[in-house]
């Protein structure tokens, strides 16, 4: 057996406690795993971090070549040289929300800006080592012409900027380590490997 055919089922959980429940969750699993060489592990505990899922949308106008961030300040980056993120748009599922909704949503809530099309990315698990969060990316096309401003929900305290920027200047920010969180790096570097193709797509003809 090789390590990609481990599977759920190889893993047997003991016990699970919830140490902390806020507006998020802590909970503290004991469990044991099956072992590369041969046979289950001993029973070990781990701390988990549980989230809702989450959805992020990388803005793209594909008639300028820009891409909108926004920018706001983040608690986990308060020991970072930059506390206030450039980040997509990104937000929690509620339950039983699609995805497609909540990434519409959320760009209206949090850049003043209604997107068009909409292509799912990928999924994926931003710190698996301790989080049982889900993302999803999608890349959605949008007018950037008006776009800008302060936007966000004033009842859960946000305050976010947009910055509307040319995909050049927003990977030399992502290069100089301007921007350096992980769904924003994923999301620039898979628009510049499906520029071309979103060109095609996209653009208007003159």
């Amino acid at each position: 057996m090789v390590a990609g055919d481990f599977m759920r089922d190889d893993v047997i959980l003991e016990k699970r406690d919830v140490l902390f429940q806020g507006f998020y969750r802590v909970d503290k699993l004991h469990l044991r795993h099956r072992q590369f060489a041969g046979g289950m592990g001993p029973v070990i505990t781990r701390e988990m971090f549980v989230r809702r899922p989450a959805v992020g949308v990388l803005v793209y106008d594909a008639d300028t070549d820009c891409v909108l961030l926004i920018e706001q300040f983040r608690v986990g980056a308060l020991d970072n040289e930059h506390p206030w993120q450039m980040e997509i748009v990104a937000g929690l599922v509620e339950p039983g929300e699609a995805l497609e909704a909540v990434a519409r949503r959320e760009c209206l809530e949090e850049a003043g800006v209604a997107v068009d099309v909409l292509e799912k990315v990928m999924g994926f698990l931003p710190s698996p080592g301790g989080s049982d969060e889900h993302f999803t990316l999608f890349v959605g096309s949008a007018d950037l012409a008006r776009a800008g401003g302060i936007h966000g929900l004033a009842e859960e305290g946000e305050d976010i900027r947009v910055n509307v920027m040319s995909v050049n200047q927003a990977l030399a920010a992502m290069q100089n380590g301007r921007i350096n969180n992980a769904p924003c790096i994923l999301a620039l570097q898979w628009l510049a490997l499906n520029k071309p193709r979103l060109l095609a797509r996209w653009k208007k003809q003159a």
